[in-house]
């Protein structure tokens, strides 16, 4: 189940919001509100996994209050206005859609959320423990790598650059990427295209041409499409 708020400061549109929540046996409403300070002090109580957000607001702003959120839930953009699309899909949202909303592709957008929530309740299921690690060799040492740590492996010809969670500098090491796909856990990572490996629990958006990793777009080629396919289809 998917627990999620709406927040949008027009009466109409919040009940209209409500009742297309109510249609989708994923969806739990957690709470309603007309603005996003009220939202923010519920959220400190309850976190949730979605937020139904609408821009134009009095006060806090819908984007601001995106970019205020030190940990962000999914969240589906809902506004009368085309013009910031560009800014909602630069923060990350999961979709974004124009008033007034067809019923299916509400749910369409919706659906796109469930692909992302099921995608990590997968991940924390199949995780391993902080110790599964292995070694590479770096500047003539070996260096300790643990897999959760991992967000995503870039291929160049005879190197890998291995960019982890825990450092901005990532990890370079002479390694073909079969030799380091061998190496890690099925459940856990996923080839996307040639020169990339990602970690499955890193996610945070998937589109038609790449997946996200919070800010980092990762291209998907048509060789691979397949195993992003079958993972959001479970």
């Amino acid at each position: 189940m998917i627990h999620c708020i709406a927040i949008d400061d027009e009466p109409l549109a919040l009940e209209l919001l409500q009742d297309n929540i109510s249609k989708l046996p994923f969806l739990e409403l957690v709470a309603a509100c007309d603005n996003a300070l009220e939202a923010m002090k519920l959220m400190e109580q309850r976190p949730v996994d979605l937020i139904f957000l609408d821009i134009q607001m009095p006060g806090l702003t819908g984007l601001q209050f995106i970019q205020s959120m030190t940990v962000k839930p999914m969240i589906i953009l809902i506004t009368a206005y085309e013009k910031y699309a560009l800014d909602g899909f630069n923060l990350d949202v999961v979709d974004y859609l124009v008033k007034p909303v067809p019923l299916d592709r509400f749910v369409k957008a919706c659906n796109k959320a469930k692909e992302l929530f099921d995608l990590k309740i997968q991940a924390k299921q199949t995780s391993v423990p902080e110790s599964a690690y292995f070694f590479v060799n770096v500047d003539y040492s070996l260096l300790k790598v643990s897999f959760t740590d991992i967000v995503y492996i870039e291929g160049l010809k005879d190197y890998i650059k291995i960019h982890l969670h825990s450092t901005i500098k990532a990890v370079v090491t002479r390694m073909p990427m079969k030799t380091i796909e061998d190496q890690l856990p099925s459940k856990l990572f996923i080839r996307v295209h040639k020169s990339y490996i990602i970690s499955l629990g890193y996610i945070t958006t998937i589109r038609k041409s790449g997946v996200f990793l919070g800010n980092v777009e990762i291209p998907v080629s048509d060789f691979y499409r397949d195993a992003i396919t079958k993972i959001t289809s479970k």
